[in-house]
């Protein structure tokens, strides 16, 4: 039991660093576009080529 000293405190300053390092990245735009990325993914950027060779 006296191992619970120092989890309980641990994890409450594991979940407040979490919700720090996500904060931080609302207040930096991380999710302000997310289909974008998803469309990048799967966009061509250049027409397939035809590689057949006669």
């Amino acid at each position: 039991m006296e191992v619970l000293v120092y989890l309980v405190p641990l994890a409450l300053m594991l979940g407040l660093v979490g919700l720090i390092g996500f904060l931080w990245s609302l207040r930096n735009g991380q999710f302000d576009d997310l289909d974008g990325a998803a469309w990048r993914a799967i966009a061509d950027d250049e027409p397939a080529q035809d590689s057949s060779s006669d």
